[in-house]
């Protein structure tokens, strides 16, 4: 399964996963339908699958444009957003599977971002590669995303099960923000080496352009706030022993920021 990223309107991420064997694809939170099809046409592969985290209309706006030129493609989403989802066929709850290609994928029901955010987790197939896992807007590189629909207990739950997710696996987020991220997170976690290095080699990826979307998880779990809630120094910084309530102000901060 090969994955190919589609900048898509200002700042997303739209996630193309290809089997050339079969000349099919899956695609993953389709803001738009032009770089898909785009896309589909250069690979000369049928569209049979749109797997869609949460029902915002920059993760979906594309899903019935695609629907027209591919009428047989499932649609799959989170069974807490059903009617919110255009052509959802298929309603995922926590520990379901979705098959694309040869590779299985597990459903993680991560609410916080929205009260129905689901998440896709696809495990190495060897023990020497690496999984994916395709997240939405739940957890970004360096961030989160903010609480609209959920609270912070909610969400500590949620980025617990991707924090408890193997180190070497790819972090597909759908949100170019990283910088803004990682600026943020010097704030409150500046005496952290990894993330000071972080930021310096995210910044100049940026000055160049380049995307740093994926991430790795390992790396996340050094350098990312918001998946440290437990750390002494991240809690002495928000005065709290608290994990729910750390987390809760750090998220508060990171709005104001």
């Amino acid at each position: 399964m090969q994955v190919y990223r589609l900048p898509a309107l200002s700042d997303n991420y739209i996630f193309l996963l290809h089997d050339a064997d079969r000349r099919i694809a899956a695609v993953v939170d389709p803001a738009e339908a032009e770089p898909v099809l785009s896309q589909l046409k250069t690979l000369e592969s049928e569209l049979v699958a749109i797997f869609n985290t949460h029902h915002h209309s920059d993760h979906v706006g594309g899903n019935k444009t695609l629907l027209q030129h591919f009428p047989q493609a499932t649609v799959y989403g989170g069974v807490e957003d059903r009617g919110r989802i255009p052509g959802q066929q298929v309603f995922l709850a926590d520990g379901d599977r979705v098959t694309f290609g040869d590779r299985t994928a597990e459903v993680l029901f991560v609410p916080g971002h929205t009260r129905a955010h689901i998440a896709y987790y696809f495990p190495p197939k060897n023990s020497d590669d690496m999984g994916d896992l395709f997240c939405g807007d739940t957890l970004f590189a360096g961030g989160c995303g903010r609480l609209f629909e959920g609270t912070p207990s909610q969400m500590i739950r949620s980025l617990s099960k991707l924090r408890n997710l193997p180190d070497q696996t790819r972090v597909w987020c759908a949100h170019e923000y990283t910088l803004k991220n990682l600026q943020f997170a010097l704030t409150v976690d500046n005496q952290n080496l990894d993330l000071q290095s972080r930021y310096q080699q995210v910044e100049q990826m940026r000055q160049r352009s380049q995307a740093t979307v994926p991430s790795l998880l390992i790396e996340e779990k050094r350098t990312n706030p918001f998946l440290r809630w437990d750390q002494p120094n991240l809690q002495k910084r928000v005065n709290s022993q608290d994990p729910i309530q750390t987390f809760s102000r750090l998220r508060g901060m990171k709005d104001q920021f």
